[in-house]
Protein backbone atom coordinates (compact mmCIF):
# COMPACT_ATOMS: atom_id res chain seq x y z
CA UNK A 1 0.00 0.00 0.00
CA UNK A 2 1.41 3.47 -0.92
CA UNK A 3 2.52 5.59 2.03
CA UNK A 4 -0.11 8.29 1.50
CA UNK A 5 -2.87 5.66 1.68
CA UNK A 6 -1.35 4.34 4.90
CA UNK A 7 -1.32 7.86 6.36
CA UNK A 8 -4.95 8.37 5.31
CA UNK A 9 -5.85 5.04 6.88
CA UNK A 10 -4.04 6.08 10.07
CA UNK A 11 -6.06 9.31 10.07
CA UNK A 12 -9.34 7.42 9.72
CA UNK A 13 -8.50 4.80 12.34
CA UNK A 14 -7.13 7.25 14.90
CA UNK A 15 -9.93 9.77 14.46
CA UNK A 16 -12.65 7.08 14.52
CA UNK A 17 -11.41 5.47 17.72
CA UNK A 18 -10.88 8.88 19.28
CA UNK A 19 -14.43 10.03 18.51
CA UNK A 20 -15.83 6.72 19.80
CA UNK A 21 -13.86 7.07 23.02
CA UNK A 22 -14.97 10.68 23.36
CA UNK A 23 -18.65 9.78 22.97
CA UNK A 24 -18.82 6.46 24.83
CA UNK A 25 -16.14 6.55 27.49
CA UNK A 26 -15.37 9.89 28.99
CA UNK A 27 -17.27 13.09 28.33
CA UNK A 28 -20.92 14.02 28.67
CA UNK A 29 -22.21 16.26 25.89
CA UNK A 30 -23.33 19.85 26.10
CA UNK A 31 -27.13 20.09 26.28
CA UNK A 32 -28.69 20.74 22.87
CA UNK A 33 -25.26 20.27 21.20
CA UNK A 34 -24.81 16.50 20.81
CA UNK A 35 -21.54 16.85 18.85
CA UNK A 36 -19.76 18.97 21.47
CA UNK A 37 -18.16 17.43 24.54
CA UNK A 38 -18.66 19.19 27.88
CA UNK A 39 -15.05 19.48 29.01
CA UNK A 40 -16.05 21.49 32.07
CA UNK A 41 -18.50 18.88 33.40
CA UNK A 42 -16.91 16.52 35.93
CA UNK A 43 -13.44 17.22 34.50
CA UNK A 44 -11.58 14.84 32.23
CA UNK A 45 -11.93 11.10 32.60
CA UNK A 46 -8.74 9.92 34.33
CA UNK A 47 -8.38 6.65 32.40
CA UNK A 48 -8.77 8.15 28.95
CA UNK A 49 -6.56 11.05 29.94
CA UNK A 50 -3.84 8.58 31.00
CA UNK A 51 -4.09 6.68 27.69
CA UNK A 52 -3.90 9.88 25.63
CA UNK A 53 -1.00 11.41 27.55
CA UNK A 54 1.12 8.35 28.35
CA UNK A 55 0.51 6.08 25.37
CA UNK A 56 -0.94 7.67 22.25
CA UNK A 57 0.73 11.08 22.42
CA UNK A 58 4.32 9.85 23.11
CA UNK A 59 4.11 7.26 20.32
CA UNK A 60 3.02 9.95 17.90
CA UNK A 61 5.71 12.37 19.02
CA UNK A 62 8.50 9.95 18.10
CA UNK A 63 7.82 10.86 14.47
CA UNK A 64 7.88 14.58 15.20
CA UNK A 65 11.09 14.36 17.22
CA UNK A 66 12.85 12.61 14.33
CA UNK A 67 11.75 15.37 11.96
CA UNK A 68 12.83 18.19 14.27
CA UNK A 69 16.16 16.48 14.90
CA UNK A 70 17.41 17.17 11.36
CA UNK A 71 15.45 20.28 10.41
CA UNK A 72 18.19 22.85 11.08
CA UNK A 73 20.92 21.18 8.97
CA UNK A 74 18.29 20.34 6.34
CA UNK A 75 17.15 23.96 6.00
CA UNK A 76 20.68 25.36 6.01
CA UNK A 77 21.98 22.95 3.36
CA UNK A 78 18.88 23.15 1.13
CA UNK A 79 18.78 26.94 1.11
CA UNK A 80 22.54 27.31 0.65
CA UNK A 81 22.52 24.88 -2.28
CA UNK A 82 19.49 26.63 -3.76
CA UNK A 83 21.27 29.99 -3.73
CA UNK A 84 24.41 28.41 -5.20
CA UNK A 85 22.19 27.15 -8.03
CA UNK A 86 20.97 30.69 -8.55
CA UNK A 87 24.64 31.63 -8.81
CA UNK A 88 24.28 30.69 -12.46
CA UNK A 89 22.99 34.23 -12.82
CA UNK A 90 26.61 35.19 -13.49
CA UNK A 91 26.48 33.10 -16.67
CA UNK A 92 22.92 33.73 -17.73
CA UNK A 93 22.72 37.40 -16.71
CA UNK A 94 19.24 38.76 -17.25
CA UNK A 95 17.68 35.29 -17.25
CA UNK A 96 18.77 34.63 -13.67
CA UNK A 97 17.72 38.06 -12.44
CA UNK A 98 14.29 37.86 -14.06
CA UNK A 99 13.79 34.34 -12.75
CA UNK A 100 14.60 35.48 -9.21
CA UNK A 101 12.30 38.51 -9.53
CA UNK A 102 9.32 36.48 -10.77
CA UNK A 103 9.93 33.85 -8.08
CA UNK A 104 9.95 36.36 -5.22
CA UNK A 105 6.92 38.29 -6.50
CA UNK A 106 4.81 35.17 -7.07
CA UNK A 107 5.79 33.72 -3.69
CA UNK A 108 4.84 36.90 -1.84
CA UNK A 109 1.50 37.03 -3.66
CA UNK A 110 0.87 33.34 -2.84
CA UNK A 111 1.52 33.76 0.88
CA UNK A 112 -0.54 36.97 0.88
CA UNK A 113 -3.51 35.12 -0.61
CA UNK A 114 -3.23 32.33 1.93
CA UNK A 115 -2.95 34.61 4.96
CA UNK A 116 -5.80 36.83 3.74
CA UNK A 117 -8.09 33.81 3.34
CA UNK A 118 -7.25 32.45 6.79
CA UNK A 119 -7.88 35.82 8.44
CA UNK A 120 -11.16 36.14 6.53
CA UNK A 121 -12.58 32.61 6.79
CA UNK A 122 -10.97 31.82 10.16
CA UNK A 123 -11.15 28.03 9.70
CA UNK A 124 -9.55 27.37 13.09
CA UNK A 125 -11.86 29.66 15.03
CA UNK A 126 -14.75 27.22 15.45
CA UNK A 127 -13.56 25.50 18.61
CA UNK A 128 -14.99 26.42 21.99
CA UNK A 129 -12.65 28.10 24.52
CA UNK A 130 -12.69 24.97 26.71
CA UNK A 131 -11.63 22.82 23.76
CA UNK A 132 -8.78 25.19 22.96
CA UNK A 133 -7.62 25.06 26.56
CA UNK A 134 -7.63 21.26 26.47
CA UNK A 135 -5.72 21.27 23.20
CA UNK A 136 -3.08 23.67 24.49
CA UNK A 137 -2.74 21.65 27.69
CA UNK A 138 -2.31 18.45 25.68
CA UNK A 139 0.36 19.74 23.30
CA UNK A 140 2.01 22.62 25.07
CA UNK A 141 1.68 21.87 28.74
CA UNK A 142 2.08 25.56 29.59
CA UNK A 143 -0.66 27.27 27.64
CA UNK A 144 -0.31 30.48 29.62
CA UNK A 145 3.32 30.87 28.58
CA UNK A 146 2.38 30.51 24.92
CA UNK A 147 -0.24 33.20 25.11
CA UNK A 148 2.10 35.48 27.07
CA UNK A 149 4.83 34.91 24.48
CA UNK A 150 2.41 35.92 21.72
CA UNK A 151 1.56 39.14 23.58
CA UNK A 152 5.25 40.01 23.95
CA UNK A 153 5.93 39.71 20.23
CA UNK A 154 8.49 41.98 18.60
CA UNK A 155 7.60 45.01 16.57
CA UNK A 156 7.88 44.89 12.78
CA UNK A 157 11.07 47.00 12.96
CA UNK A 158 12.77 44.63 15.41
CA UNK A 159 11.58 41.62 13.45
CA UNK A 160 13.18 42.91 10.27
CA UNK A 161 16.43 43.92 12.01
CA UNK A 162 16.78 40.55 13.73
CA UNK A 163 16.72 38.80 10.36
CA UNK A 164 20.46 39.56 10.25
CA UNK A 165 21.98 37.32 12.97
CA UNK A 166 24.75 38.51 15.27
CA UNK A 167 25.67 34.92 16.03
CA UNK A 168 24.43 32.39 13.42
CA UNK A 169 25.45 29.41 15.57
CA UNK A 170 23.41 30.72 18.51
CA UNK A 171 20.41 31.13 16.20
CA UNK A 172 20.82 27.55 14.98
CA UNK A 173 20.95 26.17 18.50
CA UNK A 174 17.85 28.09 19.60
CA UNK A 175 15.84 27.83 16.38
CA UNK A 176 13.80 24.80 17.43
CA UNK A 177 13.04 25.55 21.09
CA UNK A 178 12.65 29.33 20.71
CA UNK A 179 15.65 30.22 22.90
CA UNK A 180 17.50 32.11 20.15
CA UNK A 181 18.43 35.73 20.77
CA UNK A 182 17.20 37.01 17.41
CA UNK A 183 14.80 35.62 14.85
CA UNK A 184 15.69 31.94 15.12
CA UNK A 185 15.14 30.01 11.93
CA UNK A 186 14.50 33.16 9.89
CA UNK A 187 18.00 34.36 10.84
CA UNK A 188 19.41 30.93 9.96
CA UNK A 189 17.76 31.19 6.54
CA UNK A 190 19.25 34.64 5.98
CA UNK A 191 22.72 33.40 6.92
CA UNK A 192 22.31 30.42 4.57
CA UNK A 193 21.38 32.78 1.72
CA UNK A 194 24.40 35.03 2.33
CA UNK A 195 26.69 32.03 2.72
CA UNK A 196 25.39 30.50 -0.50
CA UNK A 197 25.75 33.79 -2.37
CA UNK A 198 29.35 34.08 -1.18
CA UNK A 199 30.14 30.53 -2.31
CA UNK A 200 28.57 31.25 -5.70
CA UNK A 201 31.07 34.07 -6.29
CA UNK A 202 34.13 31.88 -5.66
CA UNK A 203 35.82 29.70 -8.29
CA UNK A 204 34.18 26.28 -8.47
CA UNK A 205 37.46 24.43 -7.96
CA UNK A 206 37.77 26.05 -4.52
CA UNK A 207 34.22 25.30 -3.40
CA UNK A 208 33.38 21.95 -4.97
CA UNK A 209 34.45 19.98 -1.88
CA UNK A 210 32.31 22.09 0.44
CA UNK A 211 29.35 21.99 -1.95
CA UNK A 212 29.68 18.21 -2.17
CA UNK A 213 29.69 18.08 1.62
CA UNK A 214 26.55 20.19 1.85
CA UNK A 215 24.86 17.94 -0.71
CA UNK A 216 25.84 14.87 1.32
CA UNK A 217 24.44 16.38 4.54
CA UNK A 218 21.23 17.31 2.70
CA UNK A 219 20.84 13.76 1.35
CA UNK A 220 21.49 12.30 4.81
CA UNK A 221 18.83 14.56 6.33
CA UNK A 222 16.35 13.56 3.64
CA UNK A 223 17.12 9.91 4.41
CA UNK A 224 16.26 10.47 8.08
CA UNK A 225 13.05 12.22 7.00
CA UNK A 226 12.28 9.17 4.85
CA UNK A 227 12.72 6.91 7.87
CA UNK A 228 10.47 9.17 9.91
CA UNK A 229 7.80 9.14 7.20
CA UNK A 230 7.59 5.35 7.54
CA UNK A 231 6.35 5.96 11.08
CA UNK A 232 3.90 8.65 9.92
CA UNK A 233 0.81 6.38 9.56
CA UNK A 234 1.17 5.14 13.14
CA UNK A 235 2.03 8.62 14.41
CA UNK A 236 -1.05 10.07 12.73
CA UNK A 237 -3.27 7.38 14.25
CA UNK A 238 -1.90 7.97 17.76
CA UNK A 239 -1.92 11.77 17.60
CA UNK A 240 -5.38 11.99 16.04
CA UNK A 241 -6.71 9.59 18.66
CA UNK A 242 -5.30 11.79 21.41
CA UNK A 243 -6.89 14.89 19.86
CA UNK A 244 -10.32 13.52 18.97
CA UNK A 245 -10.65 11.60 22.24
CA UNK A 246 -10.54 14.96 24.02
CA UNK A 247 -12.29 17.22 21.51
CA UNK A 248 -14.67 14.88 19.72
CA UNK A 249 -15.93 15.42 16.20
CA UNK A 250 -15.63 19.21 16.48
CA UNK A 251 -11.94 19.12 15.54
CA UNK A 252 -12.79 17.18 12.36
CA UNK A 253 -15.25 19.86 11.27
CA UNK A 254 -12.55 22.45 11.86
CA UNK A 255 -10.17 20.38 9.73
CA UNK A 256 -12.69 20.37 6.87
CA UNK A 257 -12.73 24.18 6.86
CA UNK A 258 -8.93 24.13 6.75
CA UNK A 259 -9.00 21.94 3.62
CA UNK A 260 -11.50 24.27 1.96
CA UNK A 261 -9.33 27.30 2.74
CA UNK A 262 -6.18 25.70 1.31
CA UNK A 263 -7.87 24.55 -1.89
CA UNK A 264 -9.49 27.96 -2.39
CA UNK A 265 -6.13 29.70 -2.00
CA UNK A 266 -4.37 27.31 -4.38
CA UNK A 267 -7.16 27.69 -6.95
CA UNK A 268 -7.08 31.50 -6.82
CA UNK A 269 -3.32 31.61 -7.30
CA UNK A 270 -3.37 29.04 -10.11
CA UNK A 271 -6.31 30.41 -12.09
CA UNK A 272 -6.09 34.15 -11.43
CA UNK A 273 -2.46 35.04 -10.66
CA UNK A 274 -0.75 32.66 -13.09
CA UNK A 275 -3.21 33.54 -15.85
CA UNK A 276 -2.52 37.24 -15.36
CA UNK A 277 1.26 36.76 -15.38
CA UNK A 278 1.23 34.50 -18.44
CA UNK A 279 -0.98 36.95 -20.33
CA UNK A 280 0.89 40.13 -19.38
CA UNK A 281 4.51 38.95 -19.21
CA UNK A 282 4.40 35.76 -21.28
CA UNK A 283 2.24 36.93 -24.16
CA UNK A 284 0.18 33.72 -24.16
CA UNK A 285 -3.51 33.08 -23.54
CA UNK A 286 -4.15 31.40 -20.17
CA UNK A 287 -6.39 28.67 -21.62
CA UNK A 288 -3.78 27.81 -24.24
CA UNK A 289 -1.05 27.80 -21.59
CA UNK A 290 -2.85 25.40 -19.26
CA UNK A 291 -3.83 23.16 -22.18
CA UNK A 292 -0.21 22.83 -23.26
CA UNK A 293 1.15 22.06 -19.77
CA UNK A 294 -1.61 19.59 -18.83
CA UNK A 295 0.77 16.60 -18.98
CA UNK A 296 3.11 18.20 -16.44
CA UNK A 297 0.17 19.15 -14.21
CA UNK A 298 -1.15 15.59 -14.04
CA UNK A 299 2.34 14.22 -13.41
CA UNK A 300 2.80 16.71 -10.55
CA UNK A 301 -0.55 15.72 -9.05
CA UNK A 302 0.29 12.03 -9.19
CA UNK A 303 3.85 12.20 -7.86
CA UNK A 304 3.54 15.05 -5.32
CA UNK A 305 7.15 15.89 -6.21
CA UNK A 306 8.55 18.81 -8.20
CA UNK A 307 11.80 16.91 -8.62
CA UNK A 308 10.07 13.80 -9.97
CA UNK A 309 8.05 15.96 -12.37
CA UNK A 310 11.13 17.82 -13.66
CA UNK A 311 11.81 15.53 -16.67
CA UNK A 312 8.19 15.85 -17.80
CA UNK A 313 8.22 19.61 -17.25
CA UNK A 314 11.38 19.97 -19.35
CA UNK A 315 9.83 17.98 -22.19
CA UNK A 316 6.60 20.01 -22.03
CA UNK A 317 8.51 23.31 -22.00
CA UNK A 318 10.43 22.47 -25.19
CA UNK A 319 7.86 20.41 -27.11
CA UNK A 320 4.53 22.01 -26.17
CA UNK A 321 5.44 25.55 -25.13
CA UNK A 322 8.29 25.92 -27.62
CA UNK A 323 10.67 27.52 -25.11
CA UNK A 324 14.42 27.74 -25.80
CA UNK A 325 16.23 24.74 -24.36
CA UNK A 326 18.82 26.69 -22.34
CA UNK A 327 16.18 28.93 -20.72
CA UNK A 328 13.82 26.06 -19.93
CA UNK A 329 16.58 23.97 -18.37
CA UNK A 330 17.85 26.81 -16.18
CA UNK A 331 14.47 28.09 -14.97
CA UNK A 332 12.85 24.68 -14.41
CA UNK A 333 15.88 23.07 -12.77
CA UNK A 334 16.31 25.93 -10.31
CA UNK A 335 12.54 26.22 -9.86
CA UNK A 336 12.13 22.57 -8.85
CA UNK A 337 13.64 23.60 -5.50
CA UNK A 338 13.74 27.39 -5.57
CA UNK A 339 10.20 28.24 -6.71
CA UNK A 340 7.62 26.64 -4.43
CA UNK A 341 4.63 29.02 -4.58
CA UNK A 342 2.14 26.36 -3.55
CA UNK A 343 4.29 25.29 -0.62
CA UNK A 344 4.74 28.89 0.54
CA UNK A 345 0.97 29.49 0.41
CA UNK A 346 0.30 26.24 2.26
CA UNK A 347 2.80 27.00 5.01
CA UNK A 348 1.25 30.42 5.64
CA UNK A 349 -2.24 28.89 5.85
CA UNK A 350 -1.14 26.07 8.18
CA UNK A 351 0.63 28.38 10.63
CA UNK A 352 -2.26 30.85 10.94
CA UNK A 353 -4.83 28.03 11.04
CA UNK A 354 -3.08 26.26 13.93
CA UNK A 355 -2.60 29.58 15.71
CA UNK A 356 -6.39 30.02 15.55
CA UNK A 357 -6.96 26.45 16.74
CA UNK A 358 -4.71 26.99 19.77
CA UNK A 359 -6.14 30.44 20.45
CA UNK A 360 -2.86 32.30 19.85
CA UNK A 361 -3.52 35.76 18.41
CA UNK A 362 -0.64 36.66 16.12
CA UNK A 363 0.36 40.31 15.94
CA UNK A 364 1.13 42.12 12.68
CA UNK A 365 4.84 41.64 13.37
CA UNK A 366 4.39 37.89 13.82
CA UNK A 367 2.34 37.64 10.62
CA UNK A 368 5.11 39.49 8.77
CA UNK A 369 7.50 36.88 10.16
CA UNK A 370 5.23 34.13 8.84
CA UNK A 371 5.21 35.74 5.39
CA UNK A 372 8.99 36.11 5.27
CA UNK A 373 9.68 32.62 6.56
CA UNK A 374 7.13 31.07 4.19
CA UNK A 375 8.68 32.84 1.19
CA UNK A 376 12.20 31.80 2.20
CA UNK A 377 11.03 28.30 3.05
CA UNK A 378 9.68 28.08 -0.48
CA UNK A 379 13.29 28.31 -1.62
CA UNK A 380 14.62 25.91 1.01
CA UNK A 381 11.90 23.26 0.75
CA UNK A 382 12.90 20.00 -0.89
CA UNK A 383 10.87 19.19 -4.00
CA UNK A 384 9.72 15.83 -2.63
CA UNK A 385 6.45 14.62 -1.05
CA UNK A 386 5.82 16.21 2.37
CA UNK A 387 9.04 18.20 2.06
CA UNK A 388 7.37 21.21 3.71
CA UNK A 389 6.52 19.52 7.02
CA UNK A 390 9.86 20.06 8.82
CA UNK A 391 9.86 23.78 8.00
CA UNK A 392 6.24 24.22 9.10
CA UNK A 393 7.14 22.84 12.53
CA UNK A 394 9.90 25.43 12.89
CA UNK A 395 7.67 28.33 11.77
CA UNK A 396 5.08 27.24 14.32
CA UNK A 397 7.64 27.32 17.13
CA UNK A 398 8.85 30.72 15.97
CA UNK A 399 5.44 32.36 16.48
CA UNK A 400 4.61 30.55 19.72
CA UNK A 401 2.37 27.74 18.45
CA UNK A 402 3.13 24.14 19.58
CA UNK A 403 4.83 22.34 16.70
CA UNK A 404 3.14 19.11 17.75
CA UNK A 405 -0.14 20.62 16.60
CA UNK A 406 0.84 19.78 13.03
CA UNK A 407 -0.57 16.32 13.78
CA UNK A 408 -4.03 17.81 13.27
CA UNK A 409 -3.37 18.37 9.57
CA UNK A 410 -0.88 15.56 8.96
CA UNK A 411 -3.48 13.05 7.84
CA UNK A 412 -4.74 15.27 5.00
CA UNK A 413 -1.33 16.65 4.09
CA UNK A 414 -0.73 14.19 1.25
CA UNK A 415 -3.81 15.09 -0.79
CA UNK A 416 -3.08 18.79 -0.24
CA UNK A 417 0.57 18.09 -1.12
CA UNK A 418 -0.61 16.75 -4.49
CA UNK A 419 -2.59 19.95 -5.07
CA UNK A 420 0.16 22.37 -4.07
CA UNK A 421 2.71 20.48 -6.20
CA UNK A 422 0.50 21.27 -9.19
CA UNK A 423 0.85 24.95 -8.27
CA UNK A 424 4.62 24.61 -7.86
CA UNK A 425 5.15 22.99 -11.27
CA UNK A 426 2.71 25.27 -13.07
CA UNK A 427 4.53 28.23 -11.51
CA UNK A 428 7.88 26.99 -12.82
CA UNK A 429 6.46 26.71 -16.34
CA UNK A 430 4.76 30.11 -16.06
CA UNK A 431 8.04 31.77 -15.03
CA UNK A 432 9.90 29.99 -17.83
CA UNK A 433 7.31 31.32 -20.30
CA UNK A 434 7.59 34.87 -19.00
CA UNK A 435 11.41 34.84 -18.92
CA UNK A 436 11.61 33.35 -22.42
CA UNK A 437 9.47 36.10 -23.92
CA UNK A 438 11.90 38.74 -22.73
CA UNK A 439 14.93 36.90 -24.11
CA UNK A 440 13.64 35.77 -27.54
CA UNK A 441 11.75 37.41 -30.38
Amino acid sequence: MPLHFKILLGLIVGASFGVMANRLWSYPVVPDQPNVADLDHNGIHDSLDWVAINLADPLGKVFLQLVKMVVVPLVFCALTLGVIGLGDMRRLGRIGLRTLLFTVVLSVIAVGIGITLVNTIRPGGGLRPEQRDALRAQYAGKAGELVQKAKQAKTVRDTLLDIIPENPLQEMVGAVDGSSKGNGMLAVMFFAMIFGAALATLPSDRTKSLVAGLEAVFEACMTVIGWAMRLAPYAVACLLFAVTARLGIGILKTLLWFIVTVLLGLSLHLVVVYSLFVRVFGGMGPIEFFRRISEAIWTAFGTSSSNATLPTALRVAERDLGLPREIAHFVLTVGATGNQNGTALYEGVVVLFLAQVFGVDLTIGQQVTVVLMSVLAGVGTAGVPSGALPLIVIVLHTVGVPGEGIAIILGVDRILDMCRTVLNVAGDLAIATCVSRGETK
